[in-house]
């Protein structure tokens, strides 16, 4: 498996605590498990079980992204010019969420890789103008935040 296929899970896992009333825990709890995995490995991005390294990064980003998500919200509303965050898609407030998380309290991970895939992923999932704004709303995030470029949380 891929980072980019564990950032894909980490992204379906933040889409899904959208959803539900389980907390980030409850939910790895019970889908980041082989049982959960087989019962979805018709989807290519399920179809290798993660190793434990790949399950600490998927499991770092949906509780990061949980804990974090009334800052990352707050950041997705003030660069999200133009569109009320209540209207944007879900998968994309999911998608930039966990991009943001990266950015902010990942250091290894950079900000042009994060954003890359946060923009391939809003391709795979939505309507492609939909990505040129997921683009534009993270390059903007990145040099308008100085937390940002330096990574507030990254060690």
């Amino acid at each position: 498996m891929t980072r980019s296929n564990a950032r894909e899970i980490a992204v379906h896992f933040v889409f899904e605590l959208g959803f539900t009333h389980v907390t980030a825990d409850e939910l790895l709890s019970q889908a980041l498990t082989r049982p959960a995995f087989e019962m979805l490995e018709q989807e290519p991005v399920y179809a290798e079980f993660p190793n434990v390294e790949q399950r600490a990064y998927i499991a770092e980003l949906t509780r990061g992204v949980s804990e974090h998500a009334s800052e990352l919200d707050a950041y997705i509303t003030k660069y999200a010019i133009g569109w009320s965050f209540s209207r944007l898609p879900r998968i994309v407030v999911a998608i930039l969420r966990v991009c943001m998380y990266e950015i902010l309290y990942m250091g290894d991970v950079p900000n042009a890789a994060a954003i890359n895939e946060a923009v391939e992923l809003t391709k795979r999932y939505e309507e492609p103008e939909l990505a040129a704004f997921v683009n534009g709303i993270l390059g903007s995030f990145v040099r308008g935040e100085p937390s940002a470029a330096e990574g507030i949380g990254a060690e």
